[in-house]
């Protein structure tokens, strides 16, 4: 099995929905983000539009910012799934650097949504786990798999542009949209095979 991640561009509206549920399900910190979405221009006036990129960690096969972590605190499941121990992590940020979809974030500081307030209960019991000078990414929503269920941020999306699922079968939904559609993932050129691939249904 590996686990993979379709999205398809032509369906997203650069809402942020994912954005917000992976927030909410991880408690990530006030600055920090797994899920981006990127807003770009194409074409020129009067037909200019705005197109969307959404981005994450693209749990690739051949992972560069495993290649440079000197601790072995970056490591991938035979799932495909590239996670962070840490545990192990020093906070030397050489994944940060290596990672060439920025998907990657330094804890400088745990920082809360309102400045000045204690922290609000839901950010206690979510923000346990983090820890300062260490190296934070999206794990495809591990602890939600586990019990059976998709990623925060597939479930979420209102315009149904994310799909999930074993790409090592060639039945499975992303596997027959990456066939159809001609899926692609982002800089295929870098050789990091990655597991997000997007699509323009």
């Amino acid at each position: 099995m590996r686990h993979a991640m379709v999205i398809d561009l032509s369906r997203c509206v650069g809402c942020g929905t994912c954005t917000v549920a992976c927030r909410a399900e991880h408690g990530t910190p006030a600055g920090v983000s797994y899920n981006k979405v990127k807003k770009y221009e194409v074409g020129k006036y009067p037909t200019a539009k705005i197109k969307f990129l959404p981005i994450l960690c693209m749990h690739c096969q051949d992972p560069a910012c495993l290649k440079v972590c000197p601790t072995g605190a970056t490591y991938k499941r035979e799932d495909g799934i590239v996670l962070i121990d840490h545990d192990k992590c020093i906070g030397c940020r050489a994944c940060v650097v290596a990672c060439p979809y920025e998907s990657r974030q330094f804890l400088w500081d745990i920082r809360n949504y309102y400045p000045g307030h204690v922290p609000t209960p839901y950010e206690v019991l979510k923000q346990k786990d983090f820890e300062k000078g260490t190296v934070v990414k999206c794990n495809f929503c591990l602890q939600r798999l586990e019990e059976g269920q998709l990623p925060a941020c597939v479930v979420a999306c209102p315009a149904q542009a994310r799909y999930f699922g074993d790409l090592d079968d060639p039945e499975s939904e992303v596997s027959r949209l990456i066939a159809d559609y001609r899926g692609t993932p982002f800089r295929e050129e870098l050789g990091t095979q990655p597991s997000i691939y997007y699509v323009k249904g």
